[in-house]
Order: structure tokens, then C-alpha cells, then sequence
């Protein structure tokens, strides 16, 4: 994607923090953007601004979790959009924090349903059409979680792994057909999950001063750099925000600074 102008972007969990800033950042950047979660209302009114704004964008409520949402989401935004050129599996459940044997079953699944099935559902969905064109752009958000273990966190823990797994699968697959996959991994955002780490006082991550948490305007900019030609040497792998190369790419302040 050398151009975004033009291109279909469609984004999951995009009714706040990352996918909202996202959906912004994409459509400034010219391209029709998809914003796709279960909260209606908030899609709704972030696409509304978008276009009166002079960006494209379209509102398609959606639970990843389920596959036919999903199929019915990515056929909706080919009918208004076109094939979609960049999906950003970006949906994803920390909640609700809690140490193994004090887990909620029910809870821990539905967190896996949606950080690992809904991930797999876009995967699925788009793959086949891109596949047929030879071209394509697939952004899962990543985890640093997804190679370490926290306290409290063994479902989050384990679905990041699962999803950088996703990521490394799909790429030995897909490479030949012209299509990149990769991850982003972008250190701790401050977005309402970071407040709901904090509120659980669980692990050295709920500790944090808030102050360390990045804008998730850098994570967008972080996505359309690697939609772009930037995101070629990253393919298969996770791009990790949290480091001073990662940030002088991006012409972010370092991490040390």
C-alpha cells in the first residue's frame, strides 16, 4: 500500500482508544474507512464526524466473536467500498482481570472468543478475496503480552500469543499470494483499558504512572506507517512501539527521552 488514498480500510473495535484514533487518522489520510464494533451508537457518531469532516466513512456494527457478523460485516463494506485493502484486527477484551484460580470461566472464554476468534474471523473473511486479487494488508494489535506472563492476566496473556501465532501462520501461507500480515505491539496506551488495569491493582502494569502511557494518536501513526511501505520488513512478526528505533521511525519522542 503505497498510497492510502482510495484504499478500504476496515477496523475492528473502533468505538474508542486505538480503532477510534485509527479510523480518524485513515480517513485524513484519504482512504474509506469501515469502523466496526458492537457499540453502535459510538461508531455511528465517530463516522458521522469523520464525514462531515470531509472523510469516507461508514459505521457496521459487529461482534467479532461471531462468524457471521463478520462475513456479513466484510460483504457490507465490499458493497459500499469496495474489496477491502487493509484490515486492523484491533478488538480485544482485558477484562476481567483475575488470577487463575480466581477466574470467571465465562469471562475468560469470552475474552478468548473475541482476542482469538475474532481475530481468526477477519482473518478468514478477508483472506480469500485478497488472495484472489494478489494484494492486501493485514495489522493484528499485538501484545508485549503475547511473549511474557503477567499476574492476572493469563487469558490476555494467552490470546496475544495465540494471535502472534495467527500472524506468523498467516504469513507463511499468504506471503506468496502478495499478501502482508504483521503485528503491532504498542506498549501501554492510554485508553479506558488502562484504567481498568489500574482499577485491578493486579501486576507491575496497574502500578504504572500513568503519565508513561502513550496517545493512541501514535499508535495510528504507527498503523499507517506500516500500512505503507514501512510495514515491508515487518511482515510475519510484530512491530513493538515500545523501543527508541521503533519510535525514530515514526519521528516519535523515544522512549528514553
Amino acid at each position: 500500500m503505497s498510497d492510502i488514498k482510495g484504499t478500504t480500510v476496515l477496523i475492528t473495535g473502533a468505538s474508542r482508544g486505538i480503532g477510534a484514533a485509527a479510523a480518524r487518522s485513515f480517513a485524513a489520510a484519504g482512504a474509506n474507512v469501515v469502523l466496526a464494533a458492537r457499540s453502535a451508537a459510538a461508531i455511528s457518531a465517530i463516522a458521522e464526524d469523520i464525514t462531515q469532516s470531509g472523510g469516507k466513512a461508514r459505521a457496521i456494527p459487529c461482534d467479532v466473536a461471531d462468524w457471521a457478523q463478520v462475513q456479513a460485516l466484510v460483504a457490507e463494506t465490499e458493497r459500499q467500498f469496495g474489496p477491502v485493502d487493509l484490515l486492523i484486527n484491533n478488538a480485544g477484551l482485558i477484562d476481567p482481570i483475575a488470577r487463575l484460580a480466581d477466574s470467571d470461566v465465562s469471562g475468560w472464554t469470552t475474552v478468548m472468543d473475541v482476542n482469538v476468534k475474532g481475530v481468526y474471523h477477519g482473518l478468514r473473511a478477508v483472506l480469500p478475496t485478497m488472495e484472489q486479487r494478489g494484494a492486501g494488508t493485514i495489522i493484528n494489535i499485538s501484545s508485549g503480552a503475547a511473549t511474557g506472563a503477567l499476574e492476572g492476566w493469563s487469558h490476555y496473556c494467552a490470546s496475544k500469543a495465540a494471535v502472534l501465532s495467527l500472524t506468523r501462520c498467516a504469513h507463511v501461507e499468504y506471503a506468496p499470494h502478495g499478501i502482508r500480515v504483521m503485528g503491532l505491539s504498542p506498549g501501554t496506551v492510554a485508553t479506558e483499558m488502562q484504567e481498568r488495569i489500574r482499577a485491578s491493582g493486579i501486576n507491575p502494569v496497574s502500578q504504572l504512572d500513568p503519565a508513561v502511557h502513550i496517545p493512541a494518536d501514535w499508535v495510528a501513526q504507527a498503523l499507517l506507517w506500516l500500512a505503507g511501505p514501512g510495514g515491508d520488513a515487518w511482515v510475519g512478526q510484530d512491530f513493538a512501539l515500545k523501543s527508541d528505533e521503533a519510535r525514530r521511525l515514526l519521528g516519535l519522542p523515544p522512549v528514553t527521552g
